[in-house]
């Protein structure tokens, strides 16, 4: 697939995120009125924490809902809701955060809803997010850690054309144990086939 940056690097991410869409998926920025299915998607016992330390929460997850907007504004992250179907049902989240003030270097986070996982959704959604990133936000490497023992998600990030430079021991506390995460990497470079167009889209 060609590369297509029409309107990609002219968006102004920070003052509004766009909707970005494929066959599958349709991602937008959460709202207010997601807090139902956000609550329920964050108590998954593998869902990944997006920086949330206590207990999930309506509290929590609606202050996590503010802080995404905030954050966004900043030009610190973007966050996008993962909806599918034609009534844009809420199946999962995933978060792009600088590691530099520049925002070349990023780590990303998904989480999908178990009835989600094994359909393609996640590659959608992968292709429109490092797309956008890398086409409209200006990063140039993303980053993922990913626990070694989610076999289903090294095995789609294996699929994505991510590489695995290395395991991180005991890098992550859960419920008083700390586990081993695998490193992966996307440059900007590698990109390539992946990419589709996350221009706005004219009806």
């Amino acid at each position: 697939m060609s590369i297509d940056l029409v309107g990609m690097t002219a968006s102004n991410w920070r003052a509004e995120l766009p909707m970005l869409t494929a066959r599958l998926v349709t991602l937008r920025e959460p709202i207010p009125q997601d807090l139902g299915p956000l609550v329920d998607l964050l108590s998954l016992g593998d869902a990944c924490r997006f920086g949330l330390e206590e207990p999930v929460s309506d509290v929590l997850v609606q202050r996590f809902i503010e802080r995404v907007r905030h954050d966004r504004a900043a030009g610190l992250a973007f966050t996008y809701a993962v909806t599918i179907g034609a009534a844009h049902t809420v199946s999962g989240l995933v978060q792009v955060r600088q590691l530099d003030p520049a925002f070349e270097t990023a780590e990303w986070e998904c989480t999908l809803a178990p009835s989600s996982r094994g359909t393609g959704v996640f590659l959608e959604t992968a292709r429109l997010i490092g797309s956008f990133a890398f086409g409209s936000v200006g990063a140039h490497r993303l980053e993922s850690r990913v626990l070694l023992k989610n076999g289903r998600g090294n095995g789609a990030l294996r699929k994505l054309g991510a590489v695995q430079e290395g395991i991180l021991r005991r890098s992550l506390r859960r419920g008083g144990e700390y586990l081993d995460q695998v490193l992966w990497s996307m440059l900007k470079e590698d990109w390539g086939e992946r990419w589709v167009s996350t221009a706005p889209r004219v009806h």
